[in-house]
């Protein structure tokens, strides 16, 4: 099959971008504009009350991150008027019908002109109040659905979704989209409709017994866990987009669609340089966390299987992706972007990884303190890691409590912060246990058929590079990964 040159692909393409502040999406965005400066226009939609304020966030959060001084040291004098001509940035929110666009000159003049719509959008947290996940992750993608398909030459909807829509499968696990309705777990069928008037319901309860908005927020983060669980996914982050994937399947008609299901997304791998990363992804708090001193213990499975894949490489499989489907030779919808088939790396790497790397270099604190860390302690089940956290903290913690009553209340104080503190652990634990003891393997084999394709036919197949197995994970780690976050994160 020949796929053809993906620069021939991206010129005169005018291209929407969803979530456009958002980490793949700003990597996704310099990279077509580094590589293809001859693409038509980016639409990026930004969060904005107004056109001012979407421009605000243009330049604070796109354009004048590090991420693109490649582009800047190439355009100089001139970055300004190139970036003028190639981004509109466009003030809205995809939580809204018409993704919130109020401006209708430069929404029809986006329904004439766009080629393809890419939906990056999304909030990641995995105990996001339950009416925000809804209106971003599930509402928010038949939001851009509906968008897309008003535009009279769109090509494709290119959808970028989480490999952990599976929920708590292990074994092989297919690239396969979701159909509406589907649960993990019992015989109820998901009804989206009802879960959309259920939040809506108790938020309206809790406004109504005038609730204060923090206690609101914990109700509504509380739900949505609840319900997530209900029907078999471990938390509300990749309940919500399933049922994203749901509706854009059910609902696309004729639009040719592009379901990407990435794994954890980690830092750049090669381009535009090595190790940018931006936030802590689902890993990354951890090691950060090891490194300056304030995680001391690990959880994981013995054989667990790490599944990482670097942003650039997430952004080359898209765009390839996009090609492929652009020419109707692929059918597939669906592709798994991850490493844990053809290139594992454990758990127990990651720890590895993190002590030595530390050891070498350790962290100076605000106080100009090094701050030595140790091996840690690794638990290979949550039976363990119960049992030493009701040891080294909550029987002791208890025994203040027992203390503070006797004393008239004396360390309150203390005992609230300690109190908080280890509820907010157990939280976090229960969280990220379906992770570390993940038992899944994500076939990637329509993925690896545009790996071949690619190779084969593409004349900057080297370019837009996606195969893990080229990743020496030990050199990826030490030398580039755990630095970049020493050096953009941590700081």
């Amino acid at each position: 099959m020949e796929l053809g040159s993906v620069l021939q692909f991206l010129e005169n393409k005018t291209i929407l971008v969803t979530g456009a502040t958002g980490y793949l999406a700003k990597i996704f965005v310099e990279k077509i504009l580094r590589v293809q400066p001859n693409v038509k226009k980016f639409y990026l939609l930004l969060r904005a009350v107004d056109a001012k304020s979407a421009r605000e966030r243009l330049h604070d959060e796109v354009i004048g991150k590090e991420l693109f001084k490649v582009i800047r040291e190439k355009h100089g004098a001139s970055l300004h008027s190139f970036i003028s001509e190639k981004v509109t940035p466009v003030p809205g929110d995809i939580s809204y019908e018409e993704l919130g666009v109020k401006d209708c000159s430069l929404k029809d003049e986006m329904w004439r002109e766009i080629d393809v719509v890419l939906n990056f959008a999304a909030t990641t947290n995995f105990d996001e109040r339950y009416d925000v996940a809804l209106g971003i992750n599930t509402l928010g993608a038949l939001h851009v659905l509906n968008f897309a398909k008003k535009c009279v030459n769109v090509r494709m909807l290119v959808h970028v979704s989480t490999a952990y829509v599976c929920g708590e499968d292990a074994g092989l696990i297919m690239e396969q989209p979701y159909h509406m309705g589907m649960a993990k777990r019992g015989d109820d069928k998901v009804d989206i409709n009802f879960e959309k008037k259920m939040a809506q319901e108790k938020l309206n309860q809790l406004v109504l017994e005038d609730v204060p908005e923090k206690e609101i927020t914990s109700a509504m983060k509380d739900l949505g866990i609840e319900r997530a669980r209900r029907f078999g996914w471990p938390n509300t982050y990749v309940f919500t987009k399933a049922m994203g994937e749901m509706l854009v399947v059910n609902f696309k008609d004729d639009l040719p669609v592009l379901i990407i299901r990435p794994t954890m997304v980690a830092s750049t791998y090669k381009e535009p340089f090595p190790g940018w990363i931006e936030g802590l992804r689902t890993i990354d708090s951890i090691i950060v966390g090891y490194g300056i001193g304030k995680v001391s213990c690990f959880i994981s499975g013995p054989q667990a299987t790490l599944d990482v894949i670097p942003a650039d490489m997430v952004v080359n499989a898209i765009t390839v992706a996009m090609v492929a489907r652009a020419k109707q030779q692929y059918p597939e919808t669906v592709y798994h972007l991850g490493s844990s088939l053809r290139n594992p790396v454990k758990f127990s790497n990651l720890h590895d990884f993190s002590f030595r790397y530390f050891s070498e270099n350790p962290w100076i604190n605000k106080e100009g303190e090094v701050v030595k860390i140790g091996r840690g302690t690794v638990f290979s089940s949550m039976s363990k890691f119960y049992t030493y956290m009701t040891i080294r903290y909550l029987l002791p913690l208890k025994a203040l409590q027992l203390f503070n009553t006797l004393l008239f209340k004396r360390y309150q104080d203390v005992y609230t912060v300690l109190d908080r503190k280890a509820k907010l652990v157990m939280r976090l634990v229960d969280l990220y246990k379906p992770y570390v003891f993940f038992e899944g393997i994500f076939d990637d084999m329509n993925a690896e058929k545009l790996r071949i394709a690619s190779r084969e036919t593409c004349p900057e197949a080297n370019d837009f590079d996606f195969d893990p197995v080229s990743i020496d994970w030990e050199d990826y780690m030490m030398n580039v990964h755990i630095p970049g976050l020493v050096k953009y994160v941590i700081k």
